[in-house]
């Protein structure tokens, strides 16, 4: 059986590896290990972690494996050959994480009113800070030359991380009463929320959260133009004064009705409104926009009782004095009336 004489791993062409598994157990004492920087080399007997050695370069001695002297009863000195597994550990930041929610979010926007469906993307950067910790909480019994890559911990945490995110962003925008359209502006701030959220979480498997972003916040076109044609109702309404809106907007329905196939009666159905609504509707543009039509007011003659207009003397009918008449004791007395009722005169 050949012993080892040298143990070390120069890491793989990418750096997307966060767990490898040295493909030998057979070592010796004496053996030298050599710990690049950003790496950390975990020894494992017996599915039980023993020793941990952080970047340098090591003589393997009972000295320096106190732990692992103790499970398998290693003598001093000499070349006792021993086995164990090597676990070596990526220590290094990295920052290119990215994530995405994969369904969205739905609500309800407190601005607008309108129901959206927001998706959120992000990016965020891990270290390594306990690998003993990584170790038993993630790796556990890995297959010989195993490698775990970066990409795993998204697949791990996922779910973690769109939870975080799709309760933040609900949150602020439910409870800050703003806009979707507005929260562009609020990114630094849900980004903040989601790390301090996430961050004790990731701590429990031996990671420490660089940073976090939350880069957009968007959500579909159908959805933005509902909110876009509320902006330019509300335009048109602040521009043209509440009267001509509405005039143009009656307008608009007019002009759908001609264009429905159905028929004037069969676009205002579809519309909702019932036929008499709509003629009616009709029958008041008709007298407001088309050709007004202003009703003089009238009274009734006290002799023939024609509708005579309220300011003429005379009745155009009978030729009857329909003005007021003012008694002798100054009692108005109404057209018509043949004795004062205040002083009993006889009206001349």
């Amino acid at each position: 059986m050949a012993f080892i004489n040298l143990v070390r791993f120069d890491g793989l062409k990418s750096r997307d590896w966060l767990i490898y598994k040295y493909p030998s157990e057979d070592l010796v004492l004496g053996t030298q290990l050599i710990v690049q920087e950003g790496q950390a080399a975990i020894f494992v007997k017996s599915g039980i972690v023993a020793d941990v050695f952080y970047p340098g370069t090591y003589t393997l001695a009972t000295e320096n494996l106190p732990l692992l002297k103790g499970l398998i009863n290693l003598p001093f000195g000499g070349r006792t050959p021993f086995s164990a597994e090597i676990y070596f550990v990526n220590t290094t930041v990295r920052l290119d994480i990215h994530w995405g929610t994969n369904d969205p979010i739905q609500l309800i926007d407190p601005k607008y009113y309108v129901k959206l469906r927001i998706r959120a993307f992000g990016q965020m950067g891990l270290r390594v800070l306990d690998a003993v910790r990584l170790f038993k909480e993630l790796i556990g019994g890995m297959q010989q030359a195993d490698i775990v890559k970066f990409d795993k911990i998204k697949e791990y945490y996922r779910g973690l991380l769109v939870i975080k995110a799709k309760s933040a962003i609900a949150e602020t925008i439910i409870n800050n009463g703003i806009s979707a359209l507005e929260i562009s502006a609020k990114l630094e701030e849900i980004s903040l929320k989601v790390e301090n959220q996430i961050a004790p979480e990731f701590e429990k498997y031996g990671f420490t959260v660089i940073n976090f972003f939350v880069q957009s916040i968007n959500f579909p076109d159908e959805d933005f133009e509902k909110i876009n044609k509320i902006l330019e109702d509300k335009a048109a309404f602040e521009i043209m004064g509440e009267g001509r809106y509405v005039t143009k907007r009656s307008f608009d329905v007019y002009e759908g009705a001609a264009n429905n196939k159905s028929g004037v009666a069969g676009a205002f159905a579809a519309g909702g409104i019932g036929l008499g609504a709509a003629l009616n509707m009709g029958a008041a543009m008709g007298q407001t926009v088309g050709n007004p039509i202003r009703r003089e007011e009238t009274k009734t003659c006290v002799s023939c009782g024609a509708q005579i207009p309220i300011k003429s003397k005379f009745c155009p009918e009978c030729g009857f004095n329909n003005s007021e008449i003012i008694c002798s004791c100054g009692n108005k007395l109404a057209p018509g009336t043949k004795f004062c009722p205040e002083c009993g005169k006889k009206v001349e």
